[in-house]
């Protein structure tokens, strides 16, 4: 068996019926590439093949009355994929409007907490005769967005016709008195970790009101404007997806001296200026976003999930585009080095000590504070790295990916990754606080052309006459 880090469990406490916690995609597929033509039979089969060879589709969460530590994971012996597969067809004309409103049912739906946490749907019947959707929902405790990333490069292969994966073995099993034991183990060194946790908490505390002195600290929680995505979330779930092109996103980062990540934020910032301009609820004060910041190769924690997150603030409230996307490159470097400074482990640390009591009383106590003045944040914004070069996915050709994180607090979620060229767009919301995405997907193709054109008229008003002699 494998047993849970505190951060892997955080995401099972958290989850209520109206947050379900999960890792979503969507894979737009180009069945003419498949080996002896698609048909769902064949594509199922080759899926079983894989599924061998990916341990995390076969595991189970277990857990005994006795056990003091996180729940494990455990080899579900009786996995049948025909639990988790499903066949869905898109209603005509099959256009991508038609497709996300399946897709954003899907994504409200919960997952069997009696099986692997996954499920695979794949929607026939699109725009085009040898398209194929696939929406993928993986739990988040499972998976976070790097790794969630190298778990969909299992089910790929540079090549149409891949030779079959062996199969690996998976969590293993366990029964009760051993979860319990074991449990007890992990409960009776938590004194000793938090011998350490708290005095590099209360560092990080100090080193924090230094650098907020000197105008050096990212977004603060609980410092964010309100505005409509802020509110009661539903069981319901609305999403919308646009790509654009990872060629003018550089062009932008070049000419502006920046990073992709800023481009992708002045864009967000842009995107949703617009949006709440237009409905005259734009806020005089930056947005807040929370953002997760991968620290697997810094953090040598057990579990799944390697991030810590970031707030960064969207400069909505300014109009000038140039002058937005250089106040956003400021405003990330002192978030990302205040990120630094507090460590990549200590969310993770922390998440250790708590429990299911814990954290739904939380749960219970987070919908009575009066987010309307005083939201933790106003959405959750993503930057996933993804997967080089062509793929094909069981055999067929991805021609686009979308990526769709889950909503927590906050109702609006926005994820990005990079694939052949192309930047894809995933939005995720409440369609109760936002009952229309595609305003928001549209307009950031208007955004990145608005960056163009400044990042152009920039260089032309540069001649480069005040360069120093040679």
């Amino acid at each position: 068996m494998e047993r849970l880090s505190g951060f892997d469990a955080f995401f099972l406490y958290m989850e209520t019926p109206t947050q379900p916690l999960n890792v979503c995609c969507i894979l737009e597929l180009d069945t003419s590439t498949m080996p002896g033509g698609y048909t769902y039979p064949r594509f199922r089969a080759a899926l079983a093949k894989r599924v061998k060879a990916v341990p995390e589709f076969r595991m189970k969460l277990a857990d005994s009355q006795l056990n003091l530590d996180h729940p494990v994971w455990v080899d579900d012996e009786h996995f049948q994929l025909r639990r988790h597969l499903h066949r869905v067809g898109i209603p005509a004309p099959g256009g991508r409007r038609d497709l996300a409103e399946i897709c954003g049912y899907i994504a409200g739906l919960p997952l069997d907490r009696d099986r692997p946490l996954w499920e695979m749907w794949v929607l026939e019947g699109g725009a085009r005769p040898d398209s194929v959707a696939i929406m993928l929902k993986v739990h988040h405790a499972v998976v976070d967005g790097v790794v969630g990333a190298n778990l969909l490069a299992q089910l790929c292969s540079m090549e149409p016709e891949a030779p079959e994966p062996q199969a690996i073995r998976g969590a293993g099993s366990g029964n009760p008195l051993q979860i319990a034991v074991s449990g007890l183990m992990g409960f009776a060194v938590r004194p000793l970790r938090l011998a350490t946790v708290v005095p590099a908490t209360l560092l990080t505390l100090a080193q924090t009101a230094l650098r907020a002195r000197e105008g050096r600290t990212m977004a603060a929680p609980f410092s964010a404007p309100p505005t409509p995505f802020n509110g009661p979330l539903s069981r319901h779930r609305s999403l919308a997806y646009t790509q654009l092109d990872m060629r003018d996103v550089k062009r932008v980062k070049d000419r502006f001296g920046v990073t992709v990540n800023d481009v992708v934020v002045a864009l967000c910032a842009g995107v949703l200026r617009r949006f709440l301009l237009e409905r005259g609820e734009l806020p005089d004060a930056p947005m807040v976003a929370t953002v997760p910041v991968s620290v697997h190769e810094k953090s040598d924690r057990p579990g799944r999930n390697h991030t810590t997150w970031m707030f960064c603030r969207l400069e909505s409230q300014i109009s000038d585009p140039a002058e937005r996307i250089r106040a956003t490159a400021a405003g990330n470097t002192a978030a990302k080095d205040h990120t630094a400074a507090i460590g990549p482990t200590l969310l993770h640390d922390w998440t250790q000590f708590g429990g299911q009591s814990m954290f739904g009383a939380a749960m219970k106590i987070l919908p009575r504070i009066p987010i309307s003045s005083s939201p933790v944040y106003n959405l959750i914004l993503s930057n996933v790295p993804g997967p080089q070069g062509q793929l094909y996915f069981l055999g067929c050709g991805i021609d686009s990916m979308y990526p769709l994180g889950p909503l927590l607090t906050a109702g609006l979620n926005i994820t990005v990754m990079s694939l052949n060229g192309e930047l894809g767009i995933g939005i995720l919301a409440c369609p109760d606080l936002v009952p229309d995405l595609w305003p928001i997907a549209d307009g950031f193709s208007d955004a990145l052309k608005e960056l163009l054109e400044c990042s152009d008229n920039q260089s032309e008003e540069w001649d480069g006459s005040d360069q120093p002699d040679s």
